[in-house]
């Protein structure tokens, strides 16, 4: 699985939004790591920030993951 997946997956299964930290230690990934993906999947749309320095998947993070 590679990481973005990892990530997206992490956020379908969190109950709420979840900040870098949080997903680091869920998915095993290097908190700078989870930071680039989370950068660029938002560009994507796939990642929205509903709270500041918080992430959650859109529906088009969702659809990615099936």
């Amino acid at each position: 699985m590679s990481d973005e997946k990892k990530i997206l997956q992490a956020l379908a299964d969190a109950q709420k939004p979840c900040g870098n930290k949080d997903l680091a230690e869920v998915t095993g990934l290097d908190k700078k790591v989870v930071s680039k993906h989370v950068a660029a999947m938002k560009k994507q749309g796939l990642v929205d920030s509903p709270v500041r320095c918080k992430y959650g998947i859109t529906e088009n993070g969702k659809k990615s993951l099936e």
